[in-house]
């Protein structure tokens, strides 16, 4: 049986999901940044920590350079 969307759960349920996506963004950007650390604390490169994020080396160097 389908059900008929209100004005009001038109407007609720998309934001909804953008606050989960912004959280679940957040909480990426949080391990990414602890990964990052923890490369780093076992000696890797910022080009290998680079290479596997995808950015360049420089890249990486200027967003977690200061973790």
């Amino acid at each position: 049986m389908a059900t008929t969307a209100t004005a009001d759960d038109a407007n609720r349920e998309p934001l909804r999901e953008l606050r989960r996506i912004r959280d679940a963004r957040a909480s990426l950007a949080r391990e990414e940044a602890l990964q990052v650390r923890r490369a780093r604390a076992a000696g890797q490169s910022w080009e290998a920590i680079a290479l596997c994020l995808g950015i360049s080396r420089q890249a990486a160097h200027k967003k977690f350079g200061r973790l």
